[in-house]
């Protein structure tokens, strides 16, 4: 990225450099901030591949589809790079086309993919197969090398959560328990909720413990006003 910014003047590319950290930052906790400076890059250097792909990123993340996929359009005409193929079949499903997103799924550009690019196609064309209420193809579709390998890379917990999350779809209640275990061994990161999908299977209920708290002050407020009452009562009884 810092490359592709020495083509900009020295204070633009700072500039741009600026907004598309902020990107980075807030993608995930705040998305729509995020959009917003993306956004500011975009107008300020627009024929740059990597602000184009940032501001795709970003639109994604607002569930803007038709925009994020122009994006990525965009960036790929630049690079040439088929990386953002994946990204680019969700978009199409996001925007109800599923089937588009199955043809994507088999085109030649999967084959240049890495293996983490791969496992991502794999995961939008199951998606896409639920979408269409294909529960079986797509269940069928996940089951590949990667699922079966006992080896952890970055994206094993959200391969295994998918396959876990059709099985229960499709009424495999036990098979689906068991991916799910599989899914949290693999989560290093916390990508997926799969412990709490986990916890639901075995009819375990979590508490919220802000609630609890919240729900004892209330009892202590209640008791301590009431005493006050009570106190109130004897003194005026005393008195009399």
């Amino acid at each position: 990225m810092r490359q592709e910014l020495q083509s900009l003047p020295k204070t633009l590319a700072e500039d741009v450099a600026r907004n598309l950290v902020m990107v980075a930052r807030l993608l995930d906790e705040d998305p729509e901030a995020a959009y917003g400076y993306s956004r500011v890059a975009l107008r300020l250097a627009s024929r740059v591949a990597a602000v184009r792909e940032a501001a795709g990123f970003a639109a994604y993340a607002n569930q803007k589809y038709g925009e994020a996929l122009a994006e990525f359009r965009a960036a790929r005409r630049m690079t040439g790079s088929v990386e953002l193929w994946p990204v680019m079949a969700d978009c199409e499903r996001g925007l109800g086309r599923p089937e588009k997103a199955l043809d994507m799924a088999g085109a030649p550009e999967v084959h240049k993919l890495d293996k983490a690019g791969q496992v991502e196609m794999r995961l939008v064309a199951a998606g896409a197969r639920r979408d269409m209420g294909q529960l079986d193809a797509a269940i069928v579709t996940l089951q590949s090398p990667e699922l079966a390998s006992h080896s952890v890379q970055s994206w094993t917990a959200r391969l295994r959560y998918a396959y876990a999350d059709a099985l229960l779809a499709a009424g495999r209640e036990q098979e689906a328990r068991e991916w799910f275990a599989k899914a949290v061994e693999s989560d290093r990161d916390g990508s997926t909720d799969a412990s709490d999908r986990l916890a639901e299977l075995d009819g375990v209920e979590f508490m919220d413990a802000l609630n609890e708290d919240e729900n004892e002050d209330e009892g202590r407020g209640e008791t301590e006003s009431g005493s006050g009452v009570e106190r109130a009562s004897a003194e005026d009884g005393d008195e009399d």
